[in-house]
């Protein structure tokens, strides 16, 4: 006897396609000016095979091991995906000097420059330090929670965080930024210290060089540093994706009513946002593009999200208008 076994991919698993066939066409239109051009495309279809793979042994065994397996594959490739910006938009040139001098507009000097100069202090180092260090640990630790006890809107939650996180890096791709931890020292100290902020063209594209405070004493400085040394690159300054990602977590926990577990993170976040820019990591319009963009993807998410399956959350499960048609339970 012959089963018949129908194998349905997960709606994040139809947007991972999505975002691997559009930066496909973007490394086959940079493919002259890449080095690795046929490197990041084979990647592509190794990690093709592989979605497919978990999809088909989870069509022969529906348990929530594999179920979880393949979210959990899907998470994993962001630690893949987010360096790979920096391997594609290296051929164009950073537009650093344009956020640095409107900072310095608005300002009148550079907040990530002069914050830990002024707050040097070990204590307040190492509690934003922590902060920024929480991050994935944020992302992994709400995603499983939500997958445990409350697995329809995990399906949301999952889906609302890596649609954002592929908008984002499809915006690194094409307008690329470093941060001030890499345009700092590619400029000089003394041209920040003066307002000076030059265009640096293909500068990055051979140059890795993070601006370091010099505080080297610290359990979570040191872990933040040596998270950087390995897996950080000059590439997605703007807008902050680690405001804008944990600031929808924030709104989605909220939304889902779990204000114990809102009051918990909430240290966590606010440490986040403010050690973007103390160590360097960002400039405040970073920050600010972050906060204004994760509202904007939160809408967007949601407005996709029911787009493919009608199950009414986030903005939406506020007006009637979209239940009129919804699916029944």
């Amino acid at each position: 006897m012959v089963l018949n076994r129908s194998v349905r991919y997960f709606l994040v698993e139809k947007i991972t396609f999505i975002y691997i066939l559009i930066t496909t066409i973007i490394i086959i239109c940079y493919k002259s000016q890449l080095n690795n051009a046929y490197n990041l495309l084979g990647y592509r279809l190794l990690f093709v095979s592989l979605i497919v793979l978990l999809a088909y042994l989870n069509s022969i065994k529906n348990i929530w091991p594999i179920r979880l397996t393949r979210y959990a594959f899907l998470g994993g490739l962001l630690m893949y995906w987010y360096p790979e910006t920096y391997d594609i938009n290296r051929v164009l040139v950073s537009y650093d000097y344009i956020l640095a001098g409107l900072e310095q507009s608005i300002f009148g000097f550079q907040p990530a420059l002069e914050f830990s100069k002024v707050y040097h202090q070990l204590w307040l180092s190492e509690l934003l330090n922590m902060g920024y260090f929480a991050y994935y640990p944020l992302i992994i630790g709400t995603c499983l929670f939500f997958f445990f006890t409350n697995r329809k809107y995990f399906e949301f939650f999952f889906f609302s965080i890596l649609f954002s996180f592929f908008c984002y890096y499809l915006f690194f791709i094409l307008f690329p930024t470093v941060g001030p931890q890499y345009y700092y020292p590619a400029i000089g100290l003394n041209n920040v210290e003066a307002g000076i902020f030059p265009q640096v063209g293909h500068y990055f594209n051979e140059n890795q060089t993070l601006l370091s405070d010099g505080n080297n004493s610290g359990f979570f400085y040191q872990m933040v540093e040596s998270t950087q040394q390995v897996g950080e690159r000059p590439t997605a300054a703007f807008p902050s994706s680690h405001v804008g990602v944990s600031t929808l977590i924030m709104i989605l926990i909220f939304k889902n009513r779990r204000y114990s577990l809102l009051t918990f993170v909430l240290p966590f976040y606010l440490s986040l946002v403010a050690a973007t820019v103390y160590i360097q990591a960002h400039y405040v319009i970073d920050v600010i593009a972050g906060l204004v963009t994760a509202c904007l993807l939160y809408i967007l998410s949601s407005m996709v999200y029911n787009l493919f399956t009608r199950n009414y959350y986030g903005v939406l499960e506020l007006s009637p208008l979209f239940h009129k048609h919804a699916r029944k339970p």
